[in-house]
């Protein structure tokens, strides 16, 4: 997979959201430039054709990506899933990319999470 094959949806500069990556999109994901993965999607949700977020994670940071797990379902974020997003997305490298199962979850939950940032 090459960067221009991400189906990426860009926030701003420093954030995109994408749907379910794999550990084989791990790299492009590096070479588009991005620093750090934030997966937003549970473990299992999508059955046993979804990879798990430690296999997700180990090809990440091969890539030399930094690497957060905060899984929400697709139905409901709580404002303490919202503070745990802000937190990442002060703290981890950017730019960063948050993926889903479509990516609409990681951007309501960005959307959410600006509630929380620091001032």
């Amino acid at each position: 997979m090459s960067p221009s094959d991400l189906p990426l949806q860009r926030a701003n500069a420093d954030l995109a959201f994408a749907p379910q990556l794999g550990p084989e999109a791990m790299a492009a994901v590096a070479a588009a430039g991005f620093r750090s993965v934030i997966n937003n999607r549970p473990d299992g949700e999508g059955g046993p054709e979804q990879p798990l977020s430690a296999t997700v994670q180990a090809a990440a940071q091969a890539a030399g990506l930094q690497y957060a797990h905060l899984p929400v379902l697709g139905s409901m974020q709580t404002p303490e899933q919202a503070r745990a997003m802000a937190e990442l997305l002060a703290t981890l490298p950017k730019p960063i990319l948050a993926f889903c199962r479509s990516g609409a979850r990681s951007a309501r939950l960005c959307a959410l999470a600006s509630e929380f940032a620091p001032r």
